[in-house]
Formats: C-alpha cells, sequence, structure tokens
C-alpha cells in the first residue's frame, strides 16, 4: 500500500520546485483571482488588486460551540501543513490585532442556493468563507486549497509566507447528487486505500461515494447473520491472489470519515444476478441447494439468486437490515444489472419485492436501467448506464435518473489503445471526450428536472492498486466533477482545457499517479 505521509521530503522537494514556477509568473496572474484555474468552475468571481498573505500569526476562527465547523477548522489547518510555516491556530475568539484570519461563518440567511452553496471573500488582511450549512463552508475550503497550491508564492527569506489575490466567489452545485463508484468487488481495496480516494473526490466538491460492495468475484462487507459471506464468498478476487472484506466497524469507520468530508456513502448488494459469491457461500440460496464454485474470471451474466424461494427474501431482508443499520445515508443500492439467465417474469417480482424491503427499513431504492423493467415508487432512483429506452421507462414512472454513461462516465474505459489498464467494450476514453457532454441533452426526452445528478463509476477488472485507480480516474473524474457542479456555467473543451493543465502542480503535490493526456498542456 502507498503511503502518503503529509510532510515527506517527495512533497517538500515538489513544492519547491512548484515555487519556482510559481515566482516566474506574470504578477498579473497572481494578481487576479479570476485568473485562477478553479475546478469546477465557480458561478461568479469577482477581483481586485491585492494579497492577503498567510504567515505563522495568520489564524482559524470558528464560532463557539459549533462542533461541526471545529472539524472543518482542523481539516483545513491540518491540510495547510503541506506548505512549510502554515501551522495554523484554531481559535473560537478574535486575537492579535495584526494577524490576519481565516473565518468559517454559518449564516442561515445567506441567500446563496442549495446547502452547499458558499460565499468566499478574500480581503487583505481576512478570508471568510460563509454559507447557510456546513457542508457549503467545507466546499469553500476546497476552492482555497486551490487558490493557495496557484498562487504559492514564498514572499520572504526571513519567514515563510504564502499568499492569493483578494476577492469574492460566489458558488454552488447544478446537481445535487456528484459522485464516482468504486468496485471493490473485483479486486479488493483496503480502507487506506479507500480514505485516500475519499480525499481526492472531496477535493473536487463530489458529495457521493458508491460501493460496489458484492459481485461474482467476491463479497465485500461483513454480515453477521450470514457470516460466511465474507468467511468463503470473501476469499477470492479476479485473477485469484485471495480477497478480503470490511468488517461492520471498518465500514462504519469508512462512512464516519467520508461524512466528515460530507461525502455520502451508497453501499451496492448487486442481485439477483453478479451474485456468485453469495451462491458459492450459501448452498440454500441456489434453487437445486447446490453451492457453485467460487469464481474469479470477468464474464458476466451467469448467476443468479433463486427468486422463488422465500428463504433469498429472509437472506436479503436480514442482509440489508444489517447494511442499514451501519448506512445513515438516505440509498441502499441492489444492482439489477445483467441478470442475463433471470427470466423477466421472474426478475420483474423480484424488483418489486426488494423494493419493499429497502422502503421496509427506511431507505431508498436505487438500481442500475435494469430495474425500470419493475413497478417503481417515484422515490426510487434509477442509474442510468447504456439503455436508452430504460432510462424513458424511469422517466414515465416519474422516477429521477443518475446519470452514468458507460461512453462518457466510465472510469475503467481505456484513454487510448496505447492504455495497459482498462477495458474498451464501450470505446475509448480521451479527457476530452469524459468532458464533452451535457447531462440535459445527453438522451432525448429527459430534461433536467428528471436528472437527480452524476456519477462515474469505476470498474475494477484490471484496477488493482491505489495507483490504479488514479491513474483512471484523473483526470477524467475531475471533468465529471465540473459537470456536475457547474453545468451550464462549463464553457467548454478549449478553455478547460487550460484550467485543468495547471492542476498537475496540485496533482503532483499530492503524489497522484495521474494521466498526463497529450491533450492537455501540463504545468
Amino acid at each position: 500500500m502507498k503511503q502518503k505521509s503529509v510532510l515527506s521530503g517527495i512533497r517538500l522537494l515538489i513544492l519547491q520546485i512548484l515555487l519556482l514556477s510559481l515566482v516566474s509568473c506574470s504578477k498579473k496572474d497572481l494578481s487576479d483571482l479570476s485568473s485562477n484555474s478553479l475546478i469546477p468552475k465557480p458561478r461568479l468571481v469577482t477581483a481586485d488588486s491585492n494579497y492577503f498573505n498567510f504567515n505563522t500569526r495568520t489564524y482559524i476562527l470558528v464560532p463557539e460551540g459549533n462542533n461541526e465547523l471545529m472539524k472543518t477548522g482542523k481539516y483545513l489547518s491540518h491540510e495547510l501543513l503541506f506548505y512549510p510555516g502554515l501551522n495554523l491556530e484554531i481559535s473560537s475568539r478574535k486575537k492579535y490585532l495584526r494577524s490576519s484570519l481565516i473565518e468559517l461563518v454559518l449564516n442561515e440567511d445567506e441567500k446563496i442556493p442549495g446547502k452547499e452553496g458558499y460565499r468566499l471573500i478574500i480581503d487583505k488582511r481576512k478570508i471568510t468563507i460563509s454559507s447557510a450549512q456546513a457542508a457549503g463552508i467545507f466546499r469553500g475550503v476546497q476552492t482555497l486549497r486551490q487558490l493557495l497550491i496557484q498562487n504559492g508564492e514564498n514572499t520572504s527569506p526571513e519567514r515563510e509566507s504564502w499568499r492569493i489575490p483578494t476577492g469574492n466567489i460566489q458558488d454552488y452545485p447544478e446537481y445535487e447528487y456528484r459522485g464516482t463508484m468504486l468496485d471493490v468487488a473485483r479486486h479488493f481495496f483496503s480502507v487506506e486505500d479507500v480514505k485516500s480516494y475519499i480525499d481526492l473526490i472531496s477535493l473536487y466538491k463530489l458529495n457521493v461515494l458508491h460501493l460496489h460492495l458484492s459481485d461474482d468475484q467476491g463479497w465485500r462487507i461483513e454480515i453477521k447473520s450470514w457470516p460466511k459471506l465474507t468467511e468463503i464468498g470473501g476469499s477470492t478476487q479476479v485473477g485469484g491472489g485471495g480477497g478480503g472484506f470490511y468488517t461492520q466497524e471498518e465500514y462504519k469507520d469508512l462512512v464516519k470519515y467520508a461524512s466528515e468530508r460530507y461525502i455520502t456513502i451508497i453501499p451496492e448488494i448487486d442481485m439477483p444476478g453478479h451474485t456468485n459469491a453469495a451462491l458459492a457461500s450459501y448452498a440454500v440460496l441456489n434453487c437445486n441447494k447446490k453451492a457453485t464454485k467460487l469464481y474469479e474470471g470477468t464474464k458476466v451474466g451467469f448467476s443468479t439468486l433463486c427468486t422463488s424461494d422465500e428463504l433469498t427474501y429472509k437472506f436479503i431482508d436480514d442482509m440489508i437490515g444489517e447494511l442499514v443499520s451501519l448506512t445513515p445515508g438516505p440509498y441502499i443500492h441492489i444492482g439489477g444489472d445483467e441478470s442475463h439467465v433471470t427470466a423477466l417474469e421472474d426478475y420483474i417480482p423480484f424488483i418489486n419485492r426488494v423494493q419493499e424491503i429497502v422502503n421496509s427499513h427506511g431507505k431508498i431504492m436505487m438500481g442500475w436501467d435494469e430495474i425500470t423493467h419493475a413497478n417503481l415508487k417515484s422515490e426510487s432512483i434509477v442509474q442510468y448506464w447504456g439503455s436508452a429506452d430504460n432510462a424513458k421507462r424511469a422517466v414515465s414512472q416519474g422516477v429521477k435518473i443518475i446519470l452514468s454513461p458507460a461512453q462518457k462516465c466510465y472510469l475503467d474505459m481505456q484513454y487510448d489503445t496505447n492504455s495497459s489498464l482498462g477495458l474498451h467494450w464501450a470505446g475509448y476514453i480521451e479527457v476530452d471526450s469524459a468532458y464533452a457532454w451535457h447531462p440535459e441533452t445527453l438522451l432525448p426526452g429527459i430534461s433536467r428536472d428528471d436528472i437527480l445528478g452524476i456519477e462515474s463509476p469505476l470498474w475494477s477488472e484490471t484496477i488493482k492498486t491505489l495507483d490504479d485507480i488514479e491513474y483512471m480516474a484523473f483526470p477524467r473524474l475531475i471533468g465529471h466533477a465540473e459537470i456536475g457542479w457547474s453545468a451550464d456555467e462549463s464553457p467548454g473543451w478549449e478553455e478547460y482545457r487550460l484550467r485543468l493543465g495547471k492542476h498537475s502542480k496540485l496533482l503532483d503535490l499530492l503524489e497522484v499517479d495521474f494521466y498526463r493526456s497529450p491533450l492537455v498542456d501540463w504545468e
């Protein structure tokens, strides 16, 4: 597992190199807030011609007694440790008349829309991040982090001092759901790897991590009432070499870690297909009552739960019940895709019944677009990945859609014919193609009101390490983050590619093993 120490020598060396390049930049670039290459692109940026200077006396001011904002303040202070000399104190009262400060302000009267909308005001001696809700302040912190690395000029040889241009930013997201999916079933990824991914997606203001926790090749979440699911089903992965699973305590830790970054974890247990790991663990889940063999290949569509057996629904109820107890978010994803050996006359009542089970535990059911063959309730959510007919069927039932078009959003697709990782059944997806689409015009008959948001899935047939995750997700996921946040504000590929090129500084500092597309002029 790759270790990412906060103050590693590699990061400090990278930072020194970046500083040399930043010093060579023109003063106009450094002093104009509107010229900074922020992603996602903010709604409104106004600039003036001064600087805010971070220094050893800068501190973070949070409201007294607000534990939630105190956590965000500590998070910001920790992230600023990247920069020598910026070990910022956190206080609940104003101090040091001559000191600069960063103030986090929870303002219920803030007029910027949505719980994630924020206002960032940068004056000569003070930065204010305000929002009606704490989630918005956290999103504003990410903008501040991006500004600092782009403008981090060391302005004093005697002490460390860093500066950013003054001005105002007002910003809020277009879509309430902006996510990515990580398949931990085909190949298993450790808690620390998943946390590293959470940290990276939070930087670009994503707010959902969908975990694909079960498939033919592995079962990855402990279910105490059915222990063989992990004892047997968790022992394999694609290509062999063992598997793994998350204990319930580990899963709760991931949920907590994500929630502190205002990211909702959505667990997926795929059914009735993609279930061989469960069928190998419990013979009673098969109609012939014989356990299947464990599977380490990559074919799909060959497995199914026994949809006519009441024991199957007891299993689902037990499993969903335990999962719900660990998952505070509103959604449970039940898969439903590529169940090719389940007859449609069996598939439809199965999905209907599972929907009732999920609802009985107080959650909203999500599923891949095949579930639209069933009778969906209006609160259920359909995740479009391939069938336009299924998407239209969702709309006809009054159901909201999450857009994950395979030909644009599947992060496991190869960049080009030279890619050593990934597949290409949905096509090759270079960085420009991943960015060049608009949610509202993607599918005829699907309007803005039908769309809850977008999600970028990363299936792991060929993905084995955190470096692999980073290489396939970045920088394509950055473009998807902008599409979900900025929507109509997105100015087009040629402008975007220039901003993206400047993010190599930030990605290098964070030691992200990203794909350096030849279509982008990386700095």
